[in-house]
Formats: structure tokens, C-alpha cells, sequence
């Protein structure tokens, strides 16, 4: 029951994001059509005629809501003779594979640093790196990207600075948008984790001889996840937000990119689509996060 809760509650979100989208966009001043030279007032006309901008807004939404029940945003107003749908079907993949590559970086890095950090809170080396951490976590993912440009591909030319190829062109954006959650995800290890190994279990584990390696797996590594894995739904959620200047800096055509260039140019129909696809994603993985949470810890699902 508490998926089926979940799974009506994620629909019920997209719709109320494609209302509220919808009207903002037909409500706010200008249109896709107004550009410097003003348009002849029958060429205009004809425009609007052809893509249904001429009728009442209320047949326009329920043309809107048709078409994001078939998955059809119908035709992009900006690129003439494209169906949104094929535009989000090439971009979505880039996306996924930048937010996905950042996720796991974040993970793998963030992980094992917070527990690091957390068993040599006193030492230098434990207090550096989590100095660190707080640095990357102030400092923005598009200053990031230019002092990774700068070294990497400028100074020693060791990888690509932008476009779109094989995967030596995603390791710079996976690590402007991964570190930064690294060190979020380092943060909130660090301090589970330190509570932790105050706890009884691990001083009767240590009292027993147990090496501190089956001490931190045993009775340490899963109460430091759950912190993490509650965080991976806004955690998406950045990483979607933040690809959207990333792509931009590094010339990949994703999500971000069609949205801003839809936002500028006043593509209704592009802007709504990439509007519900960035909904879906984050509602999903924010529903992924609860429920691995309630697999983890049992209580949750017996409170909802």
C-alpha cells in the first residue's frame, strides 16, 4: 500500500508541475513568435493558427494534458518540424549518464572519506579532509569546472574541454557535479559514523580484539547509510539542478540545455516537457530513496 501511496502521489505531482507550468507560461508577457523585427500581423497569425496558440486556454491545457498522458508534447516551436518527444529522447540519455557518473562518484569518494574522517577525527590528516570537504561543499560547481578546466585540459591537456564523445568528455563534468556531493555525503557519514563508534557494540567489538576493518563493515558502515541514502532524493535533485549550468560549460546537449534554450526563446512546448521529465526524475528518485530507506529500516514502514 505504501507504494501504490507513493507511486499516486508522484503522478499526482507531475500533473499539479504541468498545470502550474502550463499557466505560468501562458501568462507571462511576451511569446514565441516576438523576436526584435516584429512579424507581419497575418504571418503571426498563421503561426499561431498552426500550433493552436489561437484558441482558448482552457483547449489549449486540455490539448497539453492529451498529449503528456500519450507522452507526446507535441512539435518544438523553436526547432520547426521536431516532435519535443524526439528532442528529449536524444537529451535525456546525456543527462542520465552525466547525473549517474556524478551520483557514483560522489558515492565512492563521499563514502569512504566520511568514515576515514570519522575514525581519525583527532588526527591532521582526519581534520584536512574534512576541511576539504567543507571547502568543496562552499564552493560553486561552476567555479569548480573552471579551475578543472584550467588544469586539466588548458595547463596539461590531459582531457577534453567540452563537446560531446567518449567518456574521457564526461570525467570533468562527472567531477564538478560529484565532488561537491562528495563532500556533503563525506559531512553526514563523518557525523553518524562518530556517534556510531561510541556506541556499546563497537566498545565490546574493540574489547574482543575484532580488527577496526570488521568493526567499521560490522556495526559502523550501515547506520552511517542511512543519513546517505534519506539524502539521495535532494541529492538527485542537485545534481539535475547543477547539470544544467555543467552542460552548459562544457557543451553537452542535455536536459539543461534545451531547457534554458527554451526558457529563452519561449518554446512552450519544450520548456513543458523538459519541466515534467525533470519532475518525473526527481519524484522517482526521491520515491527510490524512501523506499530503500524502509527496506533498511523496518520502523518506517510501520509508521506510514
Amino acid at each position: 500500500m505504501r507504494i501504490v501511496r507513493r507511486l499516486c502521489a508522484w503522478i499526482f505531482g507531475i500533473l499539479m508541475v504541468h498545470l502550474l507550468a502550463f499557466l505560468m507560461m501562458r501568462t507571462t508577457r511576451g511569446g514565441p513568435f516576438d523576436s526584435a523585427r516584429a512579424l507581419d500581423p497575418i504571418v503571426q497569425r498563421a503561426l499561431e493558427q498552426r500550433y493552436g496558440l489561437d484558441q482558448p486556454l482552457l483547449v489549449q491545457y486540455g490539448h497539453a494534458l492529451s498529449g503528456l498522458i500519450r507522452g507526446d508534447f507535441g512539435p518544438s516551436l523553436r526547432y520547426r518540424d521536431t516532435q519535443v518527444s524526439t528532442l528529449l529522447a536524444d537529451a535525456l540519455p546525456i543527462s542520465l549518464i552525466l547525473g549517474g557518473g556524478a551520483l557514483l562518484i560522489a558515492l565512492l569518494i563521499g563514502i569512504p572519506a566520511g568514515l576515514y574522517c570519522a575514525r581519525r577525527a583527532r588526527s591532521f590528516d582526519g581534520k584536512f579532509l574534512h576541511a576539504g570537504g567543507a571547502l568543496l561543499l562552499a564552493l560553486p560547481n561552476f567555479v569548480l569546472a573552471g579551475l578543472l578546466l584550467a588544469i586539466f585540459s588548458f595547463q596539461l591537456g590531459w582531457l577534453p574541454p567540452a563537446g560531446l564523445g567518449g567518456v574521457r568528455n564526461f570525467l570533468l563534468p562527472w567531477l564538478c557535479l560529484g565532488l561537491p556531493l562528495s563532500a556533503q555525503i563525506l559531512l553526514l557519514v563523518r557525523s553518524k559514523a562518530k556517534q556510531a563508534l561510541c556506541s556499546d557494540s563497537v566498545r565490546h567489538a574493540t574489547a574482543e580484539g575484532l580488527p577496526p576493518r570488521i568493526i567499521v563493515r560490522r556495526y559502523v558502515l550501515r547506520p552511517s547509510l542511512g543519513p546517505v541514502i534519506a539524502f539521495l532524493g535532494p541529492a538527485s535533485a542537485a545534481i539535475l539542478t547543477g547539470s544544467l549550468v555543467i552542460e552548459k560549460v562544457f557543451a553537452l546537449p542535455g536536459l539543461g540545455t534545451f531547457f534554458v534554450q527554451a526558457a529563452l526563446s519561449r518554446d512552450y512546448t519544450l520548456a513543458l516537457g523538459v519541466t515534467v521529465v525533470y519532475t518525473a526524475l526527481l519524484g522517482l528518485c526521491t520515491l527510490l530513496a524512501d523506499l530503500l530507506m524502509a527496506r533498511m529500516d523496518p520502523r518506517l514502514e510501520a509508521v506510514s
